[in-house]
């Protein structure tokens, strides 16, 4: 009974955190209309905006579970600060925001073909992509699944196996409800956007099932993956340290980089930073990130 307890107020405690980070971040950041549109892939209307210019790959942004493209988790600010040096595509996956939901299962897998089928859409051969939490799992299969669209991959506080996640946050995920989120930006971005508004206990249900089920990616796969990647985390973002370590060796290696060339690949973990406080650390972020992408292959 006392366990019972504790982890239910811990679900409470992150649902106020949201709530609490989230509601000083209601003005948009966005100061030109995007071109928006839907791409009809795999049975969806799959909503998307483009912003910004360049004439390299553009940056795909995919974002964590149960969000949109609006203020909340300071979304609009990311596109707002990269859409300033390059093309940047922000999307709504399967049952979030303005993409009605269909009847198939949420899986990394099927949201990372969906990606794909967008680009096909777009007559984009080749992106950029960065994913937060869900979306960094989303963008690690990518990379496994459709090797030759994706140049680099920015996976921010995100798994590429179920057990990454620290034990308080899996016993967490399945507390998860609509419940937890009643009365927070979450709950309102949903019934604002959605074609579904009154759907949204059931879209919660269906989105945190995907994270109920252990999944793995792969480690040989993940190893075999072109592109490089940056890997960003908290140092207390609820994913274990030694699977930030192992990803970092499957892409990276552990060398002395001043005796031997390294990989393109790099790790970041920032300190006194959680799951949801990442989002607050964007200008360190952008900054990072902007190197990264920019930062030419060794010859």
């Amino acid at each position: 009974r006392t366990s019972q307890i504790l982890q239910d107020t811990s679900v409470m405690r992150i649902a106020a955190l949201i709530i609490a980070l989230l509601l000083p971040t209601v003005v948009s950041a966005q100061t030109q209309k995007p071109t928006t549109g839907y791409a009809p892939v795999n049975g969806l209307n799959m909503y998307y905006e483009i912003h910004g210019r360049g004439s390299g790959p553009p940056l795909v942004l995919l974002h964590g579970s149960f969000m949109a493209i609006s203020s909340n988790f300071s979304w609009t600010h990311l596109i707002s600060d990269f859409s300033r040096t390059r093309r940047v595509i922000a999307v709504e996956v399967q049952g979030h925001g303005r993409t009605a939901d269909i009847d198939r299962d949420f899986s990394y897998a099927n949201l990372a073909n969906d990606i794909a089928g967008m680009l096909d859409h777009l007559k984009i051969p080749q992106a950029d992509v960065l994913g937060y939490s869900m979306g960094g799992g989303v963008a690690m299969q990518l990379a496994i699944l459709h090797p030759a669209k994706v140049r680099k991959v920015v996976s921010v506080s995100a798994v590429f196996r179920h057990d990454g996640w620290v034990k308080e946050a899996l016993d967490a995920f399945a507390k998860f409800s609509a419940d937890a989120f009643k009365g927070s930006p979450i709950e309102a971005d949903y019934k604002k956007l959605s074609p579904t508004p009154n759907a949204f206990p059931t879209f919660i249900k269906r989105v945190i099932a995907m994270d109920l089920v252990p999944y793995d990616f792969g480690a040989d796969k993940l190893k075999a993956t072109r592109a490089p990647f940056f890997f960003i985390h908290g140092d207390a973002d609820g994913v274990r340290l030694d699977h930030i370590a192992e990803m970092f060796r499957l892409k990276g290696d552990e060398i002395m980089g001043d005796m031997r060339p390294r990989s393109e690949s790099r790790l970041a973990v920032l300190p006194n930073t959680t799951h949801i406080t990442l989002m607050d650390r964007r200008g360190t972020i952008v900054s990072m990130v902007n190197d990264f992408l920019d930062a030419k292959a060794p010859e």
